[in-house]
């Protein structure tokens, strides 16, 4: 799959075989918990001939003391490491980008959270997906997941802060009645109104 980008491609190394690959985009991939988002970015970045596939979370789960849980009332702290795993997710990202790699970063930015990390990626193009299922598909994909995400949370009340809160920037795609593959299929060909530069 080819971009069309004004960013040139560099040379793979080693520079001596002179090998060339795709231009390098970048996706962001958000939406709530059990939303698909794990699976369609793994998917997605697997379309391309040099993807990655960058989870938010793991920098969360790298603290392995002092790690301040997320829950509906978020303390300084908890913010603060909130916005560390975002910048640290975001840096990653660029540094595969400047190497040649598509990169699909993936993790929940809702409200101000995700014009923050567009802001923070260099990556261009750069694509924006919301995945935005129905709150009964949601519920129904939280009950068949092994983890549990959402305990202290409602998932139709997170739904609709959500959707209130953070920007219509990018392609909203209501995944409900999509397969993972149908709707890597569907970013892909609508990505021209998922772009945001």
């Amino acid at each position: 799959m080819s971009f069309v980008t004004s960013r040139t491609a560099k040379v793979a190394t080693p520079a001596a075989q002179g090998e060339r690959y795709e231009p390098a985009v970048g996706f962001v991939v958000t939406g709530v918990m059990a939303a698909g988002k794990s699976t369609v970015a793994e998917l997605l970045a697997q379309r391309f001939e040099r993807g990655v596939h960058v989870r938010g979370d793991v920098f969360r789960k790298m603290i392995v003391r002092g790690r301040d849980p997320i829950t509906p009332e978020l303390g300084d702290e908890a913010l603060r490491q909130l916005d560390l795993r975002q910048r640290i997710a975001a840096s990653v990202a660029n540094d595969y980008w400047r190497d040649d790699f598509t990169v699909v970063l993936q993790d929940i930015y809702a409200g101000g959270a995700l014009a923050n990390v567009v802001g923070r990626l260099e990556i261009s193009p750069l694509y924006v997906v919301v995945l935005n299922p129905r709150p009964d598909v949601v519920a129904t994909r939280e009950q068949q997941r092994e983890k549990s995400g959402y305990g202290e949370w409602d998932v139709e009340g997170c739904c609709a802060s959500f959707a209130q809160e953070t920007p219509r920037i990018g392609l909203w795609l209501d995944s409900s009645d999509l397969s993972p593959d149908e709707t890597v299929d569907e970013i892909l060909l609508r990505r021209h109104d998922a772009r945001v530069r």
